[in-house]
């Protein structure tokens, strides 16, 4: 049947069920340069980045918004900003999913506090079969990143990436990359918000002061220990304790309820 044919009516949508679509961030496009620029000149651990002033000239950026880009990029675990020296790379970046997060949490289909719980979901899987798995070399690695956590006190980039790398470190000792795509992905959501006040304005919560080193290793060390040990109901408990003390910081920046999971 054709057009003229067909005596219904058209349905008109009514323009309020439209919305202006958000103009995406410059400093997130930025960070996607970035990443592909470590990728496509095949950067490593510990390779300098072009200074801020290189890589706004090469972005056709203002030096703030690149900056804001690399604090984002150090949530994200990929870079540490050393004060006076430049930005690092820490790691190769994974492919994110964290788009489709977003577009969820724009859309109000959920909220903070569920992409925390789905976080901690998440990160007690991967864990509790990393406990399940012997591995000497993972060991290592989660104590040298525990080490390097507990000594960032000071410098916010390098402790918010320390951080990102010893969660990120767990969730891939399950040995599945899927699942640890998918945390990494959740998981930069959320420190994003806990962190935006400073990705934005260079200024970190005032719970991330100076002299956090003990508090962290508190926070932390336990789920090494328990991953080490192979103690999967110390694991849940001691993600659980994180848990909390995770959803009390986004409570003082007014991101999330604090409310109890009761796990």
């Amino acid at each position: 049947m054709d057009a003229a044919s067909d005596s219904s009516p058209l349905r008109r949508v009514p323009s309020a069920a439209f919305r202006p679509v958000a103009r995406r961030r410059l400093a997130d496009e930025i960070v996607e340069q970035v990443r592909r620029l470590l990728v496509e000149e095949g950067l490593t651990e510990g390779d300098r980045l072009p200074s801020e002033r290189d890589l706004a000239a090469r972005v056709g950026a203002s030096r703030a918004v690149v900056a804001q880009a690399l604090r984002t990029l150090s949530l994200m675990g990929l870079v540490e900003i050393r004060p006076g020296s430049g930005a690092y790379v820490l790691r190769d970046p994974a492919t994110m999913v964290r788009a489709s997060v977003d577009l969820m949490l724009d859309l109000r289909e959920g909220s903070l506090a569920h992409l925390c719980e789905l976080r901690l979901w998440l990160e007690t899987i991967g864990a509790v079969e990393a406990a399940r798995r012997p591995d000497a070399g993972l060991y290592r690695r989660l104590a040298g990143a525990l080490d390097r956590l507990v000594g960032s006190e000071g410098n916010p980039s390098s402790l918010v990436a320390a951080d990102t790398n010893f969660h990120a470190l767990v969730v891939a000792g399950a040995g599945n990359p899927y699942l640890t795509t998918l945390y990494e992905s959740v998981h930069t959501v959320v420190v994003t918000a806990e962190f935006e006040r400073w990705v934005r304005t260079d200024e970190p919560p005032s719970w991330l002061g100076n002299r956090q080193g003990t508090a962290h290793d508190r926070l932390h060390r336990p789920i090494l220990e328990a991953v080490v040990a192979g103690d999967e109901a110390a694991v849940r408990q001691a993600l659980h304790v994180h848990h909390e003390a995770l959803l009390e910081h986004l409570a003082i920046l007014g991101g999330a309820s604090p409310g109890r999971s009761g796990r």
